[in-house]
């Protein structure tokens, strides 16, 4: 699986950092997301999922790798 963020849609409200902090962090200069890892392991399927269905922005997406 590959995880995405439009930049573009971020809004920094950091929703996808609670639901999965080994795959994404932030940067608060920028007020954006970072994805920290692109290809998390399968077993971080459930935590990447619940991060891109809760972004209020809808900015983040799972790919199939």
């Amino acid at each position: 699986m590959r995880v995405l963020a439009d930049l573009d849609l971020c809004q920094g409200h950091q929703m996808c950092q609670g639901e999965a902090p080994d795959v994404f962090g932030f940067d608060e200069d920028a007020d954006l997301v970072v994805v920290l890892q692109e290809h998390p392991e399968e077993s971080l399927r459930p935590q990447v999922r619940a991060a891109v269905q809760y972004c209020p922005a809808m900015a983040l997406a799972l790919e199939e790798a």
